[in-house]
């Protein structure tokens, strides 16, 4: 089933400020809650699936580039986990969002059934890197290994911050549940309040004995190898982004993700016009006049292409599906377009400006209806002259 488009999910356009997208989910997320709809699978999956649109567009990153490319520019990493809205946990969404409620909302109108009050650890902050790929690598996709320096999780204390498991008391301020509840009698009667606990911070716990290596954090910092499956049709300045590979959080707490910036090397022979390619042939005059078999690059090697007698300056030859795919959809994919420029020797020999002047007023020699039609046909390269330039 395909997916509804974010802005609609959100009842707002795509021109809309980020307050008015968060006043718009608040209002959602109120509407389907699952303590206002219990049992109410229908309510529980557009509850998730408003988080979803909300995690994106709340993202000024995610957003671009999701107006940009649509749900396909997600890269299957919308959602928490990349898994989409059904395989979204109500305490992530909880965790997340919590604090467009302010003061856990959620727990306080509803008893907090929903998992809004303990909670783990910060957010970790998300990372950003540049990601270099050659044409081969955008045309093809590929599997980059890097090591990038960044907060990762304390292998000493697993995350948790504190030194041993005996150091991890349940907090006696709110008796582990990370939220403390006041009970006020107003004209309405009694009304009960609910807040994030102030001893723990929500968590629930508390360490009497930090971890030596982290100093509590639950991270150090280091290096990480990560393995990322880039996919094919990428294009320079494209960032993509990569669910919970970012920073580790504090005191397991969850990642933030991973924001890579292509950046498109350039070919030694090649140029890239959107999914088409572009390759220059210079060839001589003998050459143009009485035609030849010439060998030109492409992305993934070399190919042969034959140029017939009479071929003209400015002719364009086409190789069919040598040029990229699109990111967007896998059927589409360009061209690569060889422009042939016939080159005009600037010395000669007393001998050759001899034989070039009995030529020149030969009748084969003068521009004819031919070079008209050759002049009309270039239409179709006066439509990208801005890659070939004047």
């Amino acid at each position: 089933m395909a997916k509804r488009d974010y802005y609609d999910i959100l009842g707002v356009s795509k021109g809309s400020s980020a307050d008015e997208i968060k006043k718009s989910y608040r209002k959602i997320a109120m509407q389907f809650h699952p303590d206002k709809n219990p049992g109410n699978k229908e309510a529980e999956e557009k509850f998730k699936e408003a988080a979803e649109a909300y995690e994106v567009l709340s993202s000024p990153d995610k957003r671009a580039q999701y107006d940009r490319f649509g749900h396909s520019g997600m890269g299957g990493n919308s959602g928490f986990g990349g898994q989409g809205p059904g395989g979204m946990r109500m305490e992530d969404i909880f965790q997340n969002f919590g604090d467009v409620f302010g003061s856990d909302m959620f727990g306080g109108m509803f008893g907090g059934g929903g998992g809004g009050g303990r909670r783990q650890g910060t957010r970790g902050a998300n990372l950003r890197i540049k990601l270099k790929m050659d044409f081969t690598e955008i045309a093809n996709g590929a599997n980059k290994k890097i090591k990038v320096k960044k907060h990762i999780v304390c292998d000493t204390c697993g995350g948790n911050g504190a030194k041993d498991r005996s150091s991890i008391q349940t907090c006696g301020t709110c008796n582990g549940s990370g939220q403390v509840r006041k009970v006020t009698s107003t004209f309405l009667g009694q009304m009960q309040t609910v807040t994030t606990c102030p001893t723990c911070s929500g968590e629930g716990t508390s360490i009497t004995s930090k971890c030596t290596n982290c100093k509590g954090e639950g991270r150090v910092y280091g290096e990480e190898t990560l393995s990322l499956d880039i996919p094919a049709g990428v294009q320079d300045g494209m960032q993509l982004s990569m669910s919970g590979r970012g920073n580790a959080g504090e005191r397991g707490g969850p990642p933030g993700d991973l924001l890579l910036l292509v950046e498109e090397e350039k070919h030694e022979s090649l140029v890239r016009h959107d999914l088409d390619v572009v390759y220059h042939l210079h060839i001589s005059f003998p050459e143009a006049v009485l035609g030849m078999q010439a060998e030109v690059p492409t992305i993934d090697g070399k190919a042969k292409i034959k140029i017939p007698p009479g071929t003209q300056s400015g002719k364009i030859f086409r190789l069919k599906g040598k040029g990229f795919p699109s990111f967007q959809s896998s059927y589409e994919k360009g061209d690569e377009l060889i422009e042939v420029n016939v080159w005009s020797p600037q010395h000669l020999t007393h001998d050759e400006k001899d034989m070039l002047e009995k030529l020149k007023n030969s009748p084969n020699f003068k521009p004819g209806p031919e070079a008209k039609k050759e002049r009309d046909e270039r239409g179709f390269f006066d439509k990208i002259k801005d890659v070939f330039g004047s």
